[in-house]
C-alpha cells in the first residue's frame, strides 16, 4: 500500500507530480493564507530584512517599493534571495534561518540601521537577537497570516510543514502521532518540540528540498521493507 502524505500548502503541479512519481499518495491543502497589508514607507532604513518570501512579496506589493531598489537586503533562504534579486534588489547576505542571519548582521553590520519587514505571527528570534546586541532597527508589519484549519480524516504517514503557523493550524483540527513530519527549516521544526520526535528537516529551506526529503525517506523505507520480506 502506498504511503500517504499531506502537504499543508498546495504544491505546484510539477512538485506534486514528483511525489506521485515516487509512488506516494498525496493530499494537499492550504492551512494558512497570507494577506498583504498597507504600510508607510517614511520610516524605512537603508538596510532591509526579510525572513520569508511572504514578507518580500508583500513589500513589493507597495507601489513605492521601487524607491528602495538601491537598498541592501538581508534575507532568510536561497529561494527568497533569488526572488529578491529577480526584482532588482541587491542581497548583501542571507542565511538558512533567522538565528544565523541575525548573527551575520551582528558580527558584520552592527553599525548599520535596519528595517525588519514582518508578519503578524512572526517569531521573536531575529528582533530579540538584534535588540540584545544593540543593533539599530525598526519593524514594519507588511502581511497578515490567517490560520485555515481543516480536519483530515484519511490516515497519514507523512506531514509536510512549511511554517510554524502551518503546524499551529494543522493541530487545531488534527493530532500528530506516528506520522513523520518533514519541515522546511529549523524554526518550523522547533514548533514541534514536545509534540513529536519524528522530524526530518530539509537540507535547504525550499519546498523542493522538503519534497526531496519525503521521496528519499519513503524510498528508503520501502527498500528496507522489501529487504526484510526477502529475508
Amino acid at each position: 500500500m502506498a504511503a500517504r502524505v499531506l502537504s499543508t500548502k498546495k504544491l505546484q503541479p510539477n512538485q506534486k507530480q514528483y511525489l506521485l512519481n515516487a509512488g506516494l499518495s498525496v493530499l494537499e491543502a492550504d492551512f494558512i493564507t497570507v494577506h498583504a497589508k498597507a504600510f508607510a514607507i517614511n520610516t524605512i532604513n537603508h538596510n532591509l530584512i526579510f525572513t520569508s518570501q511572504n514578507a518580500f512579496k508583500s513589500f513589493l506589493a507597495n507601489k513605492l517599493s521601487g524607491l528602495f531598489a538601491g537598498s541592501n537586503v538581508f534575507c532568510v533562504g536561497s529561494v527568497t534571495k533569488a526572488i529578491i534579486e529577480q526584482a532588482g534588489f541587491t542581497v548583501m547576505a542571507y542565511a538558512d534561518d533567522a538565528q544565523a542571519l541575525a548573527e551575520i548582521i551582528i558580527n558584520q553590520f552592527a553599525d548599520e540601521s535596519f528595517t525588519f519587514f514582518s508578519g503578524n505571527l512572526r517569531k521573536d528570534t531575529l528582533p530579540n537577537a538584534l535588540a540584545t546586541a544593540g543593533v539599530t532597527f525598526n519593524e514594519v508589519q507588511v502581511y497578515e497570516t490567517v490560520l485555515q484549519p481543516q480536519h483530515i480524516k484519511a490516515p497519514l504517514d507523512g506531514l509536510l510543514f512549511f511554517s510554524p503557523s502551518g503546524i499551529e493550524s494543522y493541530l487545531l483540527e488534527n493530532s500528530i502521532t506516528t506520522q513523520t513530519c518533514f519541515c522546511i527549516g529549523a524554526t518550523t521544526a522547533a514548533a514541534l518540540n514536545g509534540i513529536t520526535n519524528n522530524i526530518v528537516v530539509a537540507n535547504k529551506p525550499s519546498v523542493e528540498n522538503v519534497i526531496v526529503q519525503v521521496r528519499n525517506y519513503f524510498a528508503k523505507g520501502h527498500e528496507e521493507g522489501t529487504k526484510k520480506h526477502k529475508e
